[in-house]
């Protein structure tokens, strides 16, 4: 009778390998972080050449866009105001529901002066936030 003596290499290995686990983990996180940088919504990546004058419909909790074309005039919306009735009409949009912050496009022909004066009217009339559409120069 023969006996024979089990070695250790023979025994099955009954843990798990945690490096594959980690890689797929961290392959994960870095497509998570890509895609969700790209969903932020900003309002410097907006492009403008002028501004809109088109009546539409503007859904609740989206910004509110003022625009300033080269002449002057302003738009609240894609709806032609002046700057007397400009805090009413925010503070309107603000009523019916609409996010807290503003959005100003303008034409590059605006005035500085005029995007201020916009910026002071908008804070005052309740706006919480405050960006500015531009365009990236290709030069």
């Amino acid at each position: 009778m023969s006996v024979s003596v089990k070695s250790e290499e023979s025994q099955p290995i009954a843990e798990i390998n945690m490096t594959p686990l980690i890689d797929i983990m961290l392959v994960l996180l870095i497509i998570f972080m890509i895609t969700s940088s790209i969903s932020l919504e900003s309002g410097v990546n907006e492009v403008t050449s002028s501004a809109n004058s088109g009546k539409t419909k503007t859904p609740a909790g989206s910004p509110i866009k003022v625009s300033l074309d080269r002449m002057g005039d302003l738009f609240v919306d894609g709806k032609k105001t002046d700057v007397a009735n400009l805090k009413t009409v925010i503070q309107q949009a603000l009523q019916e529901g609409r996010n807290s912050s503003v959005i100003l496009e303008g034409d590059r022909q605006a005035t500085l002066g005029r995007a201020v004066q916009i910026m002071k009217i908008a804070k005052e009339a309740g706006a919480a936030k405050f960006a500015i559409a531009a365009r990236e120069d290709k030069e």
